[in-house]
């Protein structure tokens, strides 16, 4: 008796950096509308994206990939706009070699096993993901090892430095030591801004200072986006009150503060 639903193979390439997710087809392509359009708004609708998550897709591959893939240009008579680095022109071009090759491979490999789908068991693979905004990857620069809590410095894209305390027990379960890679994950709402002009002192250990690249201002509070030095960026929730009190605006050079004890390390497998 014939099969009404006949089972066939597919597959999908995806980038992984340090076991983290870099992004598969969907990312590539707006990658690739960028280039095509010079605008992350008319890239973002072309492969249905909204233009926040276009913009959080971009601000997670720059700094995965430890350096800018997408860059801006600057205003003029015509207006400002975007483009790909030489870095991300490359990354577009190798990944869409690989995923025709991958195709070829997926077809062949459809056709030698015909018949055989029914033999199989389909295995659904499920990846954990993670709530915090702010993901940074780096090595293992210093651990100072105290009675309970451990201090881990972690040098981070563009020459920065994020320390964490963790317990000594993590320490040792994660297996972190000088040379490991990590990652640092810190929630956008742990985060507090502080303006350029301010002279005040903090006694939070990591202070990362750059431009305000975008707001997203929302019913209660903002989101605002900060670009770093030599690549990355990190985003920090504050009230519209704040916001608006501070006169954060795209341009504006900004602090962010936040506490070794609000970073999470997390280790790939």
């Amino acid at each position: 008796m014939p099969m009404d639903n006949e089972i066939e193979l597919h597959g999908s390439v995806w980038l992984t950096v340090g076991g983290e997710n870099f992004g598969g087809p969907s990312r590539v392509a707006l990658l690739a509308k960028i280039a095509e359009c010079g605008s992350i708004t008319q890239a973002a609708k072309a492969v249905k994206m909204s233009y926040k998550a276009a913009w959080d897709a971009i601000d997670m591959m720059n700094n995965l990939a430890g350096e800018p893939l997408v860059e801006r240009l600057a205003g003029g008579k015509g207006g400002g706009g975007t483009r790909l680095t030489p870095r991300g022109e490359q990354l577009v071009c190798n990944f869409q070699m690989v995923e025709q090759e991958h195709r070829r491979f997926v077809e062949q490999l459809g056709r030698q096993s015909a018949g055989l789908a029914d033999d199989y068991v389909l295995i659904r693979r499920v990846s954990m993901k993670t709530s915090a905004r702010n993901q940074f990857f780096g090595k293992v620069s210093s651990v100072k090892t105290g009675a309970v809590n451990d201090e881990i410095e972690l040098d981070v894209t563009g020459g920065h430095k994020i320390v964490a305390i963790i317990t000594h027990a993590s320490t040792e379960e994660l297996g972190l030591r000088v040379g490991a890679e990590a990652f640092a994950l810190v929630k956008a709402s742990s985060i507090i801004l502080m303006s350029a002009n301010e002279n005040a002192k903090f006694s939070a250990r990591n202070q990362l200072t750059g431009t305000i690249s975008r707001l997203q201002p929302g019913a209660v509070n903002t989101e605002v986006v900060i670009d770093l030095p030599g690549g990355g960026s990190v985003a920090a929730i504050v009230t519209n009150d704040s916001s608006n009190a501070m006169g954060l605006a795209p341009g504006g050079t900004v602090t962010a503060l936040f506490k070794a004890s609000s970073v999470i390390l997390a280790v790939p497998d």
